[in-house]
């Protein structure tokens, strides 16, 4: 059964759609007729003629078929409280509704870091779960929402009741923040996406503000805002930066935090789950991408991304990115079949032809891999999150929306989108050429990336029409700043660090004496180095395996890794796989951004090891 409703999806990607139904059913062609051909200019918005790309690349899909037929995933609402549960559940806080759930501890220590809006964004749940259950006469143990956030009993000192409060000392701090300039100097314009502030607590002051004005959709690719990050001296964290623990904490965070930028909003957020479905268990095309990776991983351990598509990618470029039309000509349909079918036979063993296949086909064929998987890339949970974002009334929220949701996508599916997504992106450096402009790309890969096979042959023309420009405009942005979007926020990173803080001194206090007293001993003749104005950094896999570095303002991480390396020139690793980490205190693990100003981060982690190794990716 079918249970999210095709219309109301359609008006969640273009509120504007009963307007423009009439002209659609003008411009548009029935699949068997020829499309009306519109080509768009390099700099043309995404207005209805624009979109000519979106009906043709529809209506190749549809000629073009299954590979096999299979049951299509069907989507599903969660019931009533069933929502709540497996929210909080998610988030780390099961414990709120369920006394038996584990990591109660680690329960209390993620509420005491959480900002105002985060904290509320928790109350809703909760309260929620609450009435939901008192309906359902049943009798789980859910705390009152007054309750949630007070402070722990026993404290150690001052210091500890004011860093577990975070419902109201982190909210006075972060409204403080948001209105003070960013590091770095300089007030913050319009461009800037400032990481260092909750983006639900910034979203809430500009609506105070009165500024919750909608921006136009549909900018020409030139009138995009050139967004960039305002740096910060401690460095920037990128997806991959982390030890697994700490990326466990972050994406607990994330979630907490999309959550609260919706509501703040005022965005109705209802999560789907896949009803469970039949599907291939091996093979290429229409597999679980999970079970891709999983087969490539017996052949090429480490594997990240598809190797069929990493494969059919390398072949398009090798035939050279500045054929015109490239994405948006389709290959021969009975031959891309063909094609399909051989290479299901033949290319893990390596037998598969590639010098005979036409770069328009291996096209056709990477956006048949992507639309033809069971669940959509970016995700059944996620999906009407995605297709949301165009709700927020500014180009900045919507970026920073997407910057939450690519950070909640598992694994294989962020790292697999992000291939796919530097790929769009080398195909549009090439638009003087091969005439596929941003706005191009965005309308053929659209239907390929959104219209999975649980969305096929749901809606109706009309329905069609008033999502096409959605679904365009959020591929776009997703191209346009990825960049940005791999990005962990520094607010998070400092939820993250306090965390880990906490956990610490409970660690601590559960210690030996002896051992406390060796480790204190140690940390004393560590701390008089730095009082020195020196750290130690180890380098295993240099001849000199540890060194002091003399500290200055102006020193950075690439700074003691280029002084290794000159001291050192029969180490086999590649500079660009060195990376130089932040480890212990209060983080698990980081692989340090190369701007990073090693005296501001030894401030923020005055606990930290440093030490030089090969990236782990």
């Amino acid at each position: 059964m079918f249970l999210i409703s095709p219309l109301s999806l359609s008006v969640i990607l273009n509120p504007s759609s009963s307007r423009r139904t009439g002209h659609y059913n003008v411009q548009r062609s029935r699949p068997g007729e020829k499309p009306p051909y519109q080509r768009c200019s390099s700099q043309e918005s995404l207005d209805e003629l624009a979109l000519d790309d979106y009906w043709k690349e529809l209506a190749i899909i549809q000629h073009t078929g299954d590979t096999e037929p299979q049951e299509e995933v069907q989507l599903k609402v969660a019931d009533e409280g069933e929502q709540e549960e497996a929210w909080l559940t998610e988030a780390g806080l099961a414990t709120l509704f369920d006394e038996s759930a584990a990591d109660g501890e680690d329960s209390m220590v993620l509420l005491s870091t959480l900002t105002r809006t985060q904290a509320a964004a928790v109350e809703k749940r909760v309260e929620t779960l609450k009435q939901t259950l008192r309906k359902r006469n049943k009798s789980y143990s859910v705390p009152d929402v007054r309750d949630i956030f007070k402070p722990p009993a026993s404290q150690d000192t001052k210091d500890d009741e004011s860093a577990s409060s975070g419902g109201s000392d982190n909210t006075k701090k972060e409204t403080v923040s948001s209105e003070a300039e960013p590091c770095g100097g300089g007030a913050e314009t319009e461009t800037d996406i400032n990481l260092e502030v909750s983006f639900s607590e910034q979203a809430l002051l500009s609506y105070k503000d009165g500024s919750k004005v909608t921006q136009p959709v549909n900018e020409a690719d030139d009138k995009l805002p050139d967004f960039k990050v305002v740096r910060d001296k401690t460095g920037m964290t990128k997806v991959g930066d982390l030890a697994a623990a700490d990326m466990k904490k972050v994406r607990r965070l994330v979630l907490i935090e999309m959550t609260a930028l919706f509501d703040t909003a005022g965005i109705d957020l209802k999560t789907h789950k896949p009803l469970k479905i039949k599907v291939k268990e091996s093979g290429l095309f229409g597999v679980p991408l999970s079970t891709v990776l999983e087969q490539d991983q017996k052949r090429v351990p480490g594997s990240r991304v598809p190797l069929i598509m990493q494969r059919l990618i390398s072949h398009i470029e090798e035939e050279g990115l500045h054929t015109e039309g490239l994405l948006r000509v389709p290959g021969a349909s009975t031959r891309v079949k063909a094609v399909c079918q051989e290479l299901e036979q033949k290319f893990y063993d390596g037998l598969f032809p590639w010098e005979t296949l036409k770069q328009h086909d291996a096209a056709s064929l990477l956006k048949l891999f992507i639309r033809e998987l069971p669940h959509p890339l970016l995700t059944v949970e996620y999906f009407s999150a995605f297709v949301s974002v165009l709700k927020f009334p500014t180009k900045k929220q919507q970026l920073q929306a997407l910057n939450l949701l690519v950070l909640l996508l598992p694994e294989s599916s962020r790292d697999t989108l992000k291939a796919l997504l530097e790929f769009l992106q080398r195909v549009i450096d090439h638009k003087e050429q091969n005439k596929m402009t941003l706005n191009n790309v965005a309308v053929v890969m659209a239907p390929n990336i959104f219209m999975f096979k649980g969305f096929r042959s749901k809606f109706s023309e009309q329905q069609e029409f008033a999502m096409a420009t959605g679904m365009a405009n959020i591929v776009r942005l997703l191209i346009r700043y990825q960049n940005l979007l791999w990005t962990i926020p520094k607010f998070v990173m400092n939820q993250v660090r306090k965390q880990n803080t906490e956990n610490q001194k409970k660690m601590n206090r559960d210690r030996a004496v002896k051992k406390l007293l060796k480790k204190m001993a140690y940390d004393r003749d560590k701390n008089k180095e730095k009082r020195g104005g020196f750290i130690r950094v180890q380098a295993p896999q240099f001849s000199k395996v540890s060194m002091a570095v003399q500290l200055t303002e102006e020193l950075q991480a690439s700074d003691i890794l280029a002084r290794f390396l000159s001291q050192d020139s029969s180490v086999s690793v590649k500079r660009e796989d060195l990376c130089l980490y932040e480890i212990g205190g209060n983080i698990k693990e980081r692989c340090l951004d190369e701007e990073t100003y090693m005296k501001a981060l030894l401030e923020l982690n005055p606990s930290a090891e440093w030490v030089i190794k090969s990236v782990q990716r």
